[in-house]
């Protein structure tokens, strides 16, 4: 593929923002993804000269931002239990996603049904039909990670929203460690993927989820990289790592295991 644009999951380092923004660069990342749903970089609590200067920050680290996650928990939006609450915030992420010019804010939408008639499929349908209209007026996408169901399920429902603006963080690690093929389904999302999350993990013997180091499990590295090529993905490649006693170690060894290629 060339030369891939390699990010860090900031929240990874388990260092905080500033130092961690710090070590992707010092590990020779080209950007990185970080959370804006509490703490400094909420938008609730980031004035706009702290955009400003959070943006500079970033240049002088001469890094990029590759998106921002607006995961907010829980059950996404798939109950009317605080619904409203997580739409505000969400248009304010959105709206901090426009002024920071970061324009992919990533989330977890929720479990999509199988079953078109489930209220909790036209629950979900309502408020990204709205999350969607409004990521459209302020230029950005919100992009759902794949993972809880198939990628032919999760592309058919987001093809039928209203707005185009609901797009996939395609995470292949989800995929394997839930029984899903994370190859196919790169197909399956091809015009929907906007970012990706480089992670690795396999299905035990009696199918549980365990995230292992990049290139220590079973995603197929050499064929999805193949793949997103062959569909024309130019987006990042995040490294995430949720667990793990060393992962500073864990991730400077993701991002020279991800140059390889």
């Amino acid at each position: 593929m060339g030369h891939l644009k390699i990010g860090v999951m900031i929240e990874s380092f388990r260092l905080g923002v500033k130092k961690g923004i710090r070590k992707a660069a010092e590990i020779g990342a080209d950007g990185f993804q970080v959370y804006v749903t509490q703490g400094e970089l909420a938008p609730w609590n980031l004035t706009q000269t702290g955009r400003r200067d959070f943006m500079n920050f970033v240049r002088t680290q001469g890094l990029q931002v590759s998106a921002l996650c607006g995961d907010l928990g829980g059950d996404g939006f798939v109950s009317t239990v605080g619904l409203d609450e997580r739409i505000d915030k969400t248009r304010q992420i959105l709206d901090l996603s426009r002024d920071l010019g970061v324009r992919i804010v990533t989330t977890h939408v929720g479990v999509i049904p199988e079953d078109e008639n489930a209220p909790a499929r036209k629950i979900m349908r309502a408020a990204l039909d709205e999350l969607g209209s409004y990521a459209e007026r302020v230029g950005s996408v919100f992009a759902s990670e794949t993972g809880p169901e198939s990628p032919r399920l999760m592309g058919d429902f987001l093809k039928s929203l209203s707005a185009g603006t609901v797009r996939v963080n395609y995470d292949p690690a989800n995929l394997v460690m839930l029984g899903f093929d994370h190859i196919g389904g790169v197909r399956d999302l091809a015009d929907l993927i906007v970012h990706t999350h480089a992670k690795d993990g396999i299905r035990t013997a009696d199918g549980k989820p365990l995230e292992v180091p990049l290139g220590k499990g079973s995603v197929r590295w050499e064929e999805y990289l193949a793949t997103l090529e062959e569909i024309g993905y130019r987006g990042f490649f995040t490294v995430e790592r949720e667990v793990g006693d060393d992962p500073v170690k864990d991730i400077q060894e993701a991002v020279a295991f991800l140059r390889r290629f």
